[in-house]
């Protein structure tokens, strides 16, 4: 894949209060990842940026919610969310410092 796709595939941790629950008990973890990507793409960026074995990749598309405001209704935009299982014994920590 290219390196530079790597790095945009990959949003931002998605942190909830069911996806430390997951990241504690079954050894997953949520990410928010591009719309068009796909679970080889996101297995191979997770595995390159952190360093982990991963098992299993399960995407999700997520409808953006409908807001009111002054001016009228107004929608969020849609967005992609992948729960990823890393290999046991293995963790990913997004408080790295180097």
């Amino acid at each position: 894949m290219n390196p530079e796709r790597i790095y945009t595939v990959i949003r931002a941790p998605h942190i909830s209060e069911k996806s430390t629950l997951l990241g504690d008990k079954a050894n997953q973890y949520t990410f928010k990842v591009a719309v068009d990507a796909t679970k080889p793409e996101i297995k191979e960026a997770i595995e390159t940026i952190f360093k982990v074995k991963v098992t299993g990749v399960t995407t999700a598309n997520v409808k953006g919610k409908v807001k009111r405001t002054a001016r009228g209704p107004s929608r969020k935009n849609n967005w992609k969310k992948a729960y990823v299982r890393v290999a046991d014994g293995q963790e990913i920590d997004f408080m790295v410092t180097d």
